[in-house]
C-alpha cells in the first residue's frame, strides 16, 4: 500500500554502493589473505549538512543496510528499524546523518562469498576468505573515511551489531562519540557458538552445498533453513512462545495426527522462518558471519576485558533485556563493569521485555525512549563544552 505521508516516516531510499582496494593496494584481512576489491552497500537518512552528528546503525545477522524507509511508494516492508528512523524519531533524520552499511560478508550488495571475484569472473565461493568482526569495521572505515566523516557522533547496533559497535569503539577512539551496544556481548560464550555450529553443519551436509560451490547450481535450501529455525529459537523466550503458541495446533479441530506432519503452530512458524530466510539469504555468508561472531572476543590480545577499553573516549550506552537468554543481561553488566574500571562515562539500562533476543527489534517504545534521553543528553553536553 501507498505511504501515509501523513505519518512520520523516512520515506523513499535509494542503496549506494562504494568499492575500494586493488591488486596494488588490496584490503588486508586478520586471517593473513587479502581482497582485491571490496564493494560495499549502504543507505544515507537525512541530510549530508549534519555530517558532524553523523550516526552509524550496525545491522545483526541477518540484517542489512536496510533499516529506515522505503523503496517506492508502494515498496510494503519498510527498513527493519523504520520505527526508529525517521523525523521526529529517536535516530531523527531533520538533526542527524545517519549511515546503514552491510558488512563485507553479506550478500545484499556487499562482497561476499556470491560476489564475482574480479580475478576469475565467477563468484568466489569456497575461496572466499574467513572474516572477522574488526575486518568489517575496518571496511566500514574505507566508507566513512569516503563519506567526509571525521567523528561519529553515535555508533549503535543490536547483536551482531552491538559488537561491531563495540570494535569502533575499542580500535577507533577518537573517532566515536559515543557507542551504544544494545543486547550484546563482548565475546561468544560456548552456547552461542554450540548453536551457530549445528546450523553451519545443516548447511555444510546439505548435498546441495557442494563444497561451497553451488552458484550455477541448486542452493542448500533446506541446510539454511534447518540453520535458520535452530538460531530463531535463541532469539525468542520461553515466555514469548508461550505467549504466542503455547501447544496449540495449526487446526484446532483436529486431534494428534500421529505422524511427522507439521501439527503445532510453533512448528508452522519456524518453518515459515526458514523458507523467508532462504529466499533473502546466502547460505556461504550465513557460514561466514556466524563464524566471525564466534571468533569475536573483544579482550584478545589482552590481559582481560577491562585493558581493552583502556584507551576508550566514547559516552557509553549498554541496553540488554530480562528474558534475552542469547546474550543474557549479565555479558551486558561485564562490559558496564569492564568500562568503569576505566572511568568510562557509561549508563545501563536492561528494559524489562518477555520478547527475549529480538527485543531489540520489537520494543521501540521503549528502546526510543531510552535512546533519544541518552541522544539529546549527549547533544546537551556537547553544545555546553
Amino acid at each position: 500500500m501507498p505511504i501515509n505521508k501523513s505519518m512520520n516516516y523516512t520515506g523513499i531510499v535509494k542503496i549506494k554502493y562504494f568499492t575500494f582496494a586493488s591488486k596494488n593496494n588490496p584490503f588486508k584481512l586478520e586471517c593473513g589473505k587479502t581482497l582485491n576489491q571490496v564493494t560495499l552497500a549502504y543507505e544515507i537518512y537525512g541530510n549530508a549538512k549534519n555530517i558532524d552528528k553523523t550516526i552509524l546503525i550496525q545491522h545483526a545477522l541477518s540484517g542489512d543496510a536496510h533499516a529506515g524507509g522505503r523503496y517506492s511508494p508502494e515498496d510494503k516492508k519498510p527498513g527493519w528499524w523504520d520505527a526508529m528512523i525517521g523525523p521526529g524519531k529517536t535516530f531523527d533524520t531533520d538533526k542527524y546523518y545517519i549511515i546503514c552499511i552491510n558488512v563485507i560478508g553479506g550478500c545484499q550488495g556487499s562482497t561476499g562469498p556470491g560476489s564475482i571475484n574480479p580475478d576469475t569472473g565467477k563468484p568466489y565461493g569456497s575461496s572466499f576468505p574467513l572474516l572477522t568482526i574488526r575486518d568489517m569495521v575496518n571496511a566500514q572505515v574505507e566508507l566513512i573515511n569516503h563519506l567526509g566523516v571525521d567523528k561519529i557522533l553515535t555508533v549503535v547496533g543490536g547483536s551482531m551489531g552491538g559488537m561491531l559497535t563495540l570494535r569502533w569503539a575499542a580500535d577507533y577512539p577518537d573517532r566515536v562519540i559515543s557507542a551504544i551496544p544494545i543486547a550484546t556481548a563482548s565475546k561468544h560464550s560456548a552456547m552461542p557458538i554450540a548453536f551457530y555450529e549445528v546450523g553451519r553443519q545443516a548447511i555444510i551436509t546439505d548435498p546441495n552445498w557442494n563444497g561451497g560451490n553451488y552458484y550455477e547450481k541448486e542452493t542448500p535450501a533446506m541446510g539454511l533453513a534447518i540453520a535458520r529455525m535452530i538460531a530463531h529459537i535463541t532469539y525468542l523466550s520461553d515466555e514469548s512462545m508461550h505467549n504466542k503458541f503455547a501447544r496449540r495446533l495449526q487446526d484446532s479441530s483436529k486431534n494428534y495426527q500421529f505422524s511427522f506432519e507439521t501439527e503445532f503452530q510453533i512448528e508452522s512458524y519456524l518453518h515459515y522462518q526458514g523458507t523467508a530466510f532462504v529466499s533473502r539469504f546466502d547460505a556461504n555468508s550465513y557460514l561466514i558471519i556466524t563464524k566471525a561472531m564466534d571468533y569475536f572476543d573483544l579482550s584478545y590480545g589482552y590481559k582481560n576485558l577491562a585493558e581493552t577499553f583502556s584507551e576508550v573516549k566514547s559516552k557509553f550506552l549498554v541496553v540488554s533485556f530480562s528474558s534475552d537468554w542469547h546474550y543474557p543481561p549479565k555479558e551486558s553488566k561485564e562490559i558496564v563493569t569492564a568500562l568503569r574500571m576505566n572511568d568510562v562515562d557509561v549508563t545501563y539500562s536492561e528494559i524489562n521485555s518477555s520478547h527475549g533476543h529480538d527485543a531489540f527489534l520489537i520494543e521501540f517504545k521503549k528502546l526510543g525512549s531510552l535512546l533519544s534521553g541518552f541522544l539529546n543528553n549527549l547533544e546537551k553536553e556537547i553544545s555546553d563544552v
